[in-house]
């Protein structure tokens, strides 16, 4: 059996204005185009959110860009998409949900060992401004930290 193309596409900026607490795993309902642009890695998770509809969640604003060979059969590149997600796992998600300041945000999506494409949604509360320098400034530290191992390796 052959191993499915591994396929990463990551949502930087959610580290960087978000705090998240919790992430789940949760399938996607695509098209056959839309499967087939992942695999390039024709996809971009910013500005992308997660919402409920009818007790079902829902991904919108995702960029998925058209297929190539795709032809007339073409999916539109930002349609909503719906998650699929087990019922225990929606409600406990739409019971933080309620919670004042948070939102359900897209932090990375690949390709299961199946091929199927998966997406990581994370329980996020937003940064404030100097949330977000403090992160910075240990991201720098921690750069800072590694050239200074490397450079005492060597």
């Amino acid at each position: 059996m052959s191993k499915a193309p591994s396929v990463q596409i990551s949502n930087r900026k959610a580290a960087h204005h978000f705090f998240i607490s919790d992430t789940w795993e949760a399938g996607i309902m695509l098209t056959g185009t839309e499967i087939k642009a992942v695999r390039e890695g024709k996809a971009n998770l910013t500005d992308s959110y997660c919402f409920f509809r009818k007790d079902e969640l829902w991904v919108k604003n995702m960029h998925i860009s058209a297929y190539e060979h795709g032809g007339y059969n073409n999916h539109e590149p930002r349609r909503e998409r719906k998650l699929l997600l087990h019922a225990h796992q929606l409600r406990k998600l739409l019971s933080k949900l309620r919670e004042k300041g948070t939102a359900v945000i897209p932090v990375r999506m690949y390709l299961s060992d199946r091929g199927f494409a998966k997406l990581e949604i994370g329980l996020a509360r937003g940064k404030k401004q100097y949330d977000k320098r403090e992160s910075l400034k240990q991201a720098e530290a921690k750069r800072e930290l590694g050239r200074v191992m490397k450079r005492n390796r060597t």
